[in-house]
């Protein structure tokens, strides 16, 4: 069954999060320079000063509920999706996935575009039928009972599409986990998940790295990730303790968060707010924070451990089904070699971008957005 969903918050539960800003014990903290230890504090202030004086979650709210969103129970677990019909006589189903730190809100910009083309510039056929979900246990979907990873994920994925919207063939897109959800439906039901656009790669191949150009690029990811491990370690292994300190804590969410915002977009003069604007910002967190999604969102990185981290099975076959990669330059999860690229996936496009990051739909939206029009209409 699917039912139509209204986001509806009520302005007392706004108000309770607004005083808990207004509340932080700033004193405590400490004046630090840079971003270099953390968020920076003279930011954080900033921006939670705009959080309690100017930001409207309400008017996010009314964007978010202008388009079509539905609820629907897979596996005992309430999935909620935006569904916008495409334009023209055969628009294709794109199934488009979010990652972490992110929610549906990376999306708004880029959802009517795919989905009506020649509203925007574009040629109506190449409209998409775009259904972009809050993954299970984020934001407006329900939690699993228990830390579930990306390849779980991926069959209550192709669930939501090919049985409870009766998409027997599809496509997906995707970035963060988003994109590692897509490559275990290329792997695991490639006769419903028939192509794949991802933008960020973080699996590795069983075999590992091979020649000199594929070591030297692990060895050197494997020292950039010394210094960014710390949230995904404490997130895979032991996520319950964190959420304490957390879920009673709007600007603790917002530092969490901003700081991954900072350090993986493409920004100029290190201005977060030359990628992100404050809005943009706080009506992520506010996701997180409205529906106290915090902890359980962080449960895929848990799940993911438990089901053999980074690294395909033993048994990896390549995914064979069409694949298009688009590299952003500041993405936080350097590429590795094609070749090594190939031995993953059947790549029919590689687009590599002159600006961006990890968040492309908030960052460069008409980039990945032609991107995804080029490679889909090419297939």
């Amino acid at each position: 069954m699917i039912k139509e969903f209204r986001i509806n918050v009520s302005e007392e539960q706004i108000s309770n999060i607004y005083n808990k800003v207004k509340n932080y014990p700033w004193q405590s903290i400490e004046d630090m320079e840079g971003w270099i230890h953390g968020t920076n504090k003279k930011y954080l202030k900033e921006i939670c000063k705009y959080w309690i004086s100017e930001f409207d979650w309400k008017k996010h709210e009314e964007l978010i509920n202008s388009f079509s969103n539905f609820k629907t129970n897979i596996e005992g677990i309430d999935i909620h999706f935006i569904k916008e019909e495409g334009s023209g006589k055969n628009p294709k189903p794109l199934l488009l996935m979010h990652g972490w730190p992110g929610s549906i809100v990376e999306f708004l910009e880029i959802i009517k575009p795919l989905a009506h083309p020649e509203e925007f510039g574009g040629n109506i056929e190449d409209a998409f039928t775009v259904i972009a979900p809050s993954l299970p246990g984020f934001g407006f979907s329900d939690a699993p009972k228990n830390p579930m990873g990306p390849r779980k994920i991926a069959n209550i994925m192709n669930k939501l599409m090919s049985e409870n919207l009766n998409y027997k063939q599809y496509f997906a897109q995707g970035g963060d986990w988003g994109a590692t959800i897509a490559n275990w439906l290329g792997y695991d039901h490639h006769e419903n998940c028939i192509a794949m656009h991802i933008n960020c790669l973080t699996m590795r191949h069983p075999d590992g790295p091979e020649t000199n150009e594929e070591k030297k690029w692990l060895n050197d990811f494997d020292n950039d990730q010394i210094i960014q491990d710390g949230y995904r370690t404490q997130q895979a292994t032991k996520p319950q303790t964190l959420s304490y300190a957390m879920v009673d804590s709007p600007v603790g969410i917002a530092a969490w968060i901003i700081e991954k915002l900072h350090g993986w977009s493409d920004l100029k003069n290190n201005d977060i707010e030359s990628a992100h604007s404050k809005d943009t910002l706080l009506a992520n967190i506010m996701v997180y924070v409205l529906t106290n999604t915090f902890n359980t969102a962080a449960w895929i990185y848990f799940g993911r451990r438990e089901e053999g981290g980074r690294y395909f099975p033993n048994d990896f076959k390549k995914i064979n089904i069409p694949t298009g990669i688009a590299m952003f330059p500041k993405e936080m999860s350097a590429w590795p070699p094609k070749s090594y690229i190939e031995k993953i996936f059947n790549v029919k496009q590689i687009s590599k971008m002159d600006e961006g990051g990890h968040f492309p739909a908030l960052e460069k939206p008409r980039l990945l957005i032609e991107d995804i029009r080029k490679f889909f209409k090419n297939l």
